[in-house]
């Protein structure tokens, strides 16, 4: 793990000697001038009042411009990708892989050599196609929620590091994975103010250990709409849809139109009908609570503001709805359920490269200070640090699923670090310290460097990178033979077995290590062993922006 930066300070030991005869003459004037006093009367008295009034002034104009002197010059910005870090692009192929693990459907170039069509009949009940999509962790529930997150962070990474996943040959898979998630989003609205947000029923689905290809449980769907509104669910999907459009833009116009008319009418029904689906549909609680739908209204918003340019969005950011929900100042946690993070760091580059009468903005500016809060949460700085990180760097903020939290977190401050230099911002100042862009890079690499295994198990937290990772990863395809012949209850025996998986679920961020950097590998063990798709995301937007460097694109339209 580094240090904190520590503030540079001018050296005077070069000038001392000047300093000094400057002192002589001084000392030797103000004699004169005392001698002159005594002889002149008031006269006398108002010159050395008038001198040391100069001198005074001086010596603020002097103080003032070595503070300056001593912050570092701006970093050149980076122009095209440069030299790749091999390990990170080892990875980001490992990483990447993983999506293609979850996936249900008819497969297509399907890589994975025990995975196969399942899911064909999702979707029937409502005759509706919901056959493609993607498993949310190591059971076989969609749940939208979560998933049209995994697609807004993949979207959001492609926007910004396209140029560097094109380096290391991963941006056509990405651009496959986010087609195969939002082809199933589109579906799954399929009018102005119905959502279906749930396919299959996790009580049932979790009475069974049994392979994907071999489902016979029922798989019934979960809708919000206008008499059972889903406010957060809606705008994440629109916020996917419309960060996705930008991304199809250029490679399937037609298609990007489609996805950006949806997200349009899903983001007026999230609004229109405002109320929380944990409320409508109390049910979700169990899994995938949400703990308001503010963040997702502004997040969805500021995605439409990208993607259309249109002021309404802008407005809608930095008016009431900004004042409600923006909760300027204070620091958040940027996950699947809370994109307020997320929402300032994206408004933070429109006041970084927006055109001038939208950037100078006031209350965008308000976004930017809050994104530099949750940047000096991150520093490892004592006075505006976080404390909740193991002994070892990683930020820790919960037992289940712990990773999320610190991996989401390296990807924004990479982000925002980005946005820094190509905007040539010299630095941000945390309770007197100053952070530059290179201090954010650093910190997002420590993150980093423990999840591949800099730690104190030795362990990659990345299932296939490297020589020591997860055994037992919590995951039903991957814990059961390819060949096996199970039903719902007899493939328990796989997740009792003393074995390790049979199949390796290639690229999964598994759950993370407890607060005292421990890890036990037990595939009964959850809490840890069980990756999501939507850890995927994050790690793979984190490995795409550090895998080389390059300055990052003013506008995605």
């Amino acid at each position: 793990m580094f240090g904190s930066s520590q503030l540079k300070r001018h050296s005077l030991s070069d000038s001392c000697n000047r300093k000094l005869v400057k002192l002589i003459f001084f000392f030797d004037f103000l004699k004169r001038m005392e001698d002159k006093r005594r002889s002149g009367g008031w006269c006398g008295w108002f010159l050395v009042l008038m001198v040391f009034g100069a001198i005074g002034f001086a010596i603020f104009v002097t103080v003032t411009q070595k503070m300056y002197e001593s912050e570092p010059d701006a970093s050149p910005v980076p122009g095209h990708p440069g030299a790749i870090t091999k390990k990170y692009a080892d990875a980001l192929g490992i990483a990447m892989q993983f999506f293609d693990v979850q996936k249900s459907g008819k497969l297509e170039n399907n890589k994975i050599p025990w995975r196969g069509d399942s899911g064909l009949q999702d979707g029937s009940e409502a005759k509706l196609d919901l056959s493609k999509g993607m498993y949310d962790a190591g059971d076989h529930m969609k749940f939208g929620f979560p998933m049209a997150f995994t697609a807004t962070v993949l979207s959001w990474t492609i926007l910004e590091y396209g140029d560097h996943m094109k380096a290391v040959n991963q941006l056509e898979p990405a651009q496959d994975s986010l087609k195969w998630i939002t082809d199933y989003l589109v579906i799954a609205h399929p009018s102005d103010d119905v959502l279906y947000i749930q396919v299959g029923n996790p009580k049932l689905d979790h009475r069974c250990w049994d392979r994907p290809e071999n489902m016979t449980k029922q798989r019934p769907l979960t809708q919000v709409n206008a008499s059972a509104p889903g406010t957060e669910v809606a705008a994440e999907t629109a916020a996917a849809l419309a960060s996705a459009s930008l991304v199809f833009k250029v490679i399937d116009s037609s298609y990007s139109i489609l996805l950006l008319k949806h997200a349009k009418q899903l983001f007026t029904f999230a609004d229109r009908y405002r109320e929380s689906y944990s409320i409508s549909i109390p049910n979700v609680q169990n899994f995938y609570n949400s703990t308001g739908y503010g963040d997702e209204l502004l997040w969805a918003a500021s995605w439409l503001y990208h993607a259309t340019g249109e002021r309404f969005y802008f407005d809608y950011v930095t008016g009431k709805n900004g004042e409600d929900f923006a909760n300027w100042g204070n620091p958040t946690w940027f996950s699947w359920d809370n994109k307020l993070a997320g929402a300032q760091v994206l408004l933070s580059r429109v006041n970084f490269f927006g055109s001038e009468d939208i950037s100078n903005s006031k209350i965008l500016l308000r976004y930017r200070k809050s994104a530099e809060a949750v940047m000096c949460n991150l520093l490892p700085d004592p006075r505006t640090g976080t404390t909740s990180r193991t002994e070892k760097g990683l930020i820790w903020i919960t037992e289940w699923n712990a990773l999320q939290h610190p991996v989401a977190s390296a990807f924004l401050a990479v982000v925002y670090s980005d946005y820094m230099l190509t905007s040539r911002t010299k630095k941000i100042y945390c309770s007197g310290s100053y952070f530059t862009p290179l201090d954010l890079r650093k910190f997002a690499i420590s993150q980093l460097e423990y999840v591949l295994g800099n730690n104190p198990m030795n362990m990659s937290y990345l299932v296939g990178y490297g020589d020591n990772y997860p055994q037992y990863v919590h995951h039903r395809g991957a814990s059961i033979p390819a060949d096996a012949t199970t039903g719902c209850k007899d493939g328990f025996k796989w997740l009792d077995s003393d074995e390790p998986n049979p199949n390796i679920a290639i690229g999964a961020l598994v759950g993370g290590p407890f607060l005292n950097d421990s890890y036990i590998d037990s595939r009964n063990n959850s809490m840890q062993g069980e990756p999501s798709t939507y850890n995927s995301a994050v790690i793979v937007g984190l490995l795409s922006g550090l895998v080389t460097t390059s300055s990052v694109v003013l506008s995605f339209i």
